[in-house]
């Protein structure tokens, strides 16, 4: 859920489109839901049509030959497929193998909402890291590679909420503060971003939603020549797979999701971060046991205790005294950037214990915020605001949002303001919410059998989401690895994990019964210097 930083920049609405600012009322999402739905079908048959034409990628994606660019025409409002339409850009590596062993596409979403997913074909070339390139290596084999920029992302008709030359408010405060003074400013920035994003989002806003993004998939689908679909999601990807697979049940052929969004349309999306919140204090607790068991190499305390009294230290350290563009908002994001995965866990050690040892070079290097991701950055938060906001329904009284995360921050105080901070725009979101998609409740046709794939401790998308969807989708296989928590499976190597995946993707086999993978090594400290990562191999 919670957005990762992106690639890609811009482009505009193709011609035809409309940019006027999105009224404060858009047309009901149940109402307007057949008309959307047949609005795909047309869409769809004019994309099988004219296919992807595909040349070089543009200069700013970074993707060189042999991976392949494309663009696919989608309408803006499904319910208009004759009215406006975008461009979404599209990026692909042919599959290594021989004719003999190739199964088509495989389309891949990164998450957020708001990642680009253009970088993936670039998973199977050469040169790319040797673990990535393992994980990879069958699918690279049997699949043509592709990824995407969404609607609204990158280099598909991007959405943008600020001018992004002042996004960057850095160096910013410590994010779990919430006296009284911080929450009546809060709230009123919260109101100025919504209406921003009214002003500049233009007619897309309206039609951000994740059953949007489903029907520009299933475009993507027929422009590529595919009958049916071979998707890979992670974290907000699984809910954008979830929801496909309901409205599109006969048009899948393979799905993996990895790191689960709960699709329980009740937590769409203010419950689900929630709960991401008490997961988020789980896994950071995790976190500090390592770093105390390695109290000889980073001198942060022989204690989970202790460890946090440094942790709160620097962040009250840099509250007062700011090292360069870092303030202690800066640290907590490199904190929450630990919780999400284990191989920060190294870098984030060193660099924390070196600053409290006065040097601050180490985390001013890693945290400090990068002028020139700042485009893409206020970009993905756009998006992400675009689609969380519209997606379900949120409460628009303060009193909720104050009873209920005063109420988690009590025992779980590490991230549960701050996402409280993210989220809280859509308390006055200017296109209504919901209801979400009730996500394997439609009758009829059922997808073929779904692999899940998730870690027991995972904070950004807690377990629970996996064993709901599980519980969702007949048929589906779950494969859990125990005793972690990185977020995404995909970013390193479990011998347990990737070859059931392989297996599931070469023979859509899933297996008779779920099953449960030990943990993959976790980083291994190898001097006062800094850290060898098992599964990377990097040294810090």
């Amino acid at each position: 859920m919670r957005r990762a930083v992106v690639l890609a920049v811009s482009v505009v609405l193709t011609a035809g489109a409309s940019t006027a600012p999105a009224a404060a009322y858009a047309p009901d999402p149940v109402v307007a839901e057949p008309l959307r739905m047949a609005g795909a079908a047309v869409a769809a048959r004019r994309a099988e049509g004219t296919g992807i034409v595909f040349g070089a990628c543009p200069a700013d994606s970074r993707l060189k030959s042999p991976v392949q660019c494309g663009t696919v025409r989608v309408p803006v409002d499904y319910a208009d497929p004759g009215g406006a339409t975008i461009d979404l850009l599209v990026s692909r590596l042919r599959a290594a193998g021989p004719a003999s062993v190739r199964q088509g596409a495989l389309v891949f979403n990164p998450g957020g909402p708001g990642s680009s997913g253009l970088w993936f074909p670039a998973v199977g070339r050469p040169g790319v890291g040797s673990v990535t390139r393992k994980v990879w290596a069958t699918a690279a084999r049997t699949y043509d590679l592709v990824g995407f920029d969404p609607r609204g992302v990158g280099h598909s008709a991007p959405i943008s909420c600020e001018d992004p030359a002042g996004y960057q408010h850095s160096p910013s405060a410590d994010p779990r503060l919430a006296t009284g003074a911080v929450k009546a400013r809060k709230r009123a920035e919260a109101r100025r971003k919504a209406e921003n994003c009214r002003a500049r989002g233009g007619a897309l806003l309206a039609n951000m939603r994740t059953a949007d993004l489903a029907r520009d998939l299933d475009v993507i689908r027929a422009a590529l020549g595919e009958p049916r679909l071979n998707y890979y999601g992670v974290s907000y990807g699984t809910y954008l797979g979830a929801v496909y697979a309901t409205l599109f049940p006969s048009h899948v052929r393979r799905m993996v999701v990895d790191s689960v969004v709960n699709p329980d349309p009740r937590g769409i999306w203010y419950g689900a971060n929630l709960a991401q919140d008490v997961a988020f204090e789980r896994r950071w607790s995790d976190w500090r046991d390592w770093v105390a068991g390695h109290d000889a190499v980073y001198g942060l305390g022989a204690t989970p205790t202790r460890v946090q009294a440094n942790f709160d230290r620097a962040m009250r350290m840099l509250g007062k005294r700011p090292a360069g563009k870092v303030g202690a908002g800066e640290l907590h994001s490199a904190a929450v950037q630990a919780a999400y995965y284990d191989q920060r866990w190294v870098p984030f050690a060193h660099q924390l214990s070196r600053y409290l040892r006065g040097d601050d070079k180490p985390l001013v290097a890693a945290a400090a915020p990068d002028p020139g991701q700042a485009k893409d950055e206020e970009n993905g938060e756009a998006v992400y605001l675009a689609v969380e906001c519209s997606d379900g329904v949120w409460p628009r009284d303060w009193s909720v949002w104050d009873r209920d995360n005063s109420r988690v921050a009590r025992q779980r105080p590490f991230e549960t303001w701050a996402n409280a901070w993210l989220n809280l725009p859509c308390a006055s979101w200017p296109v209504p919410g919901g209801p979400a998609v009730d996500v394997g409740a439609r009758r009829g046709a059922q997808p073929p059998p779904v692999l899940i794939v998730a870690s027991r401790r995972d904070a950004a998308t807690p377990y629970e989401g996996a064993m709901e969807l599980h519980r969702r989708l007949p048929g589906s296989r779950l494969i859990t690895e125990e005793g972690r928590g990185s977020h995404g499976l995909i970013s390193f190597w479990n011998e347990c994990v990737t070859a059931r995946v392989d297996r599931y993707l070469v023979s859509g086999a899933v297996g008779d019964r779920d099953v449960h993978c030990s943990g993959h090594p976790l980083p291994v400290p190898s001097g006062t210097g800094g850290a060898e990562d098992a599964n990377t191999g990097r040294f810090y």
